[in-house]
């Protein structure tokens, strides 16, 4: 198996993943109406008990929800692959011609292109409430990259708990328990000071904090220190061990 073919097969399972959701249109509620809810809700109903000084609401929560929806842009990988493997499908690739890595990063290629549709819709419904960016052109562009590199990292996670859960229902179960603390326990909703004491150590601690605080300081200009560069290690590491996890599991799982 050449490298060209391997990234043809790439191509291929990463389209037969994209067309599900044409198929599927319920999918789209969690690209699109679930975060622009969240939009809503914390802007119009929470935000005016938040106090974020030195810098509106509305600026400060787009970069927070952006990360959230990008983390859990994955959440199809974990369903499809749950499903692939109940249904055997799995096992009839198998017994193809084809790249076996190609499962795995087919799936994750996809899901960089629905975050990359995520990310637009996001950014549009951002500047509908308010949002406004504060910084020249490169810093911008690097806060989408680094978005959609978020994004990446967490479809690996994602094919992980595909790879390890029992059922479609159990991966997505999985998935929102394990992240949805993570993503609340940090500066993505509310500043940290403003939790109690004990809550943060964790919060500051927490790499989705790094992550936001990297994306706020791209997009409004706010101080970041070395939360960019904690962001990209963070990032890099979690792709790295999820990557390196999922293919050892899909391995442990079908055989190879």
């Amino acid at each position: 198996m050449t490298a060209s073919q391997s990234v043809a097969d790439t191509f291929v399972l990463a389209r037969r993943s994209l067309l599900r959701i044409p198929r599927q249109p319920d999918l789209l509620v969690g690209f699109t109406i679930q975060p622009i809810m969240f939009v809503l809700l914390f802007v119009y109903v929470f935000g005016g008990a938040i106090s974020t000084p030195g810098v509106s609401y509305v600026d400060y929560l787009i970069p927070g929800i952006i990360v959230q929806s990008m983390t859990f842009g994955g959440f199809v990988t974990a369903l499809g692959l749950a499903e692939d493997l109940k249904k055997g499908l799995i096992d009839r690739f198998r017994s193809l011609p084809m790249s076996r890595a190609a499962v795995l990063t087919g799936r994750t290629l996809a899901d960089l292109a629905t975050n990359t549709f995520q990310l637009a819709v996001m950014l549009g419904v951002g500047f509908a409430v308010g949002f406004r960016f504060a910084t020249d052109a490169p810093r911008v562009i690097g806060g989408i990259a680094l978005g959609l590199l978020v994004g990446y990292a967490f479809s690996w996670v994602f094919a992980l708990i595909g790879l390890v859960a029992s059922s479609p229902e159990a991966s997505n179960a999985y998935g929102f328990t394990i992240l949805f603390p993570v993503t609340f326990v940090s500066s993505a909703f509310v500043p940290v000071n403003s939790m109690p004491g004990w809550l943060q150590p964790v919060a500051r601690h927490n790499p989705f904090t790094n992550m936001v605080n990297a994306e706020r300081s791209l997009f409004i200009g706010s101080p970041s220190g070395n939360q960019v560069w904690l962001a990209l290690v963070w990032t890099v590491v979690i792709a790295a061990v999820c990557s390196v996890l999922a293919v050892w599991r899909y391995r442990h799982t079908v055989g190879t």
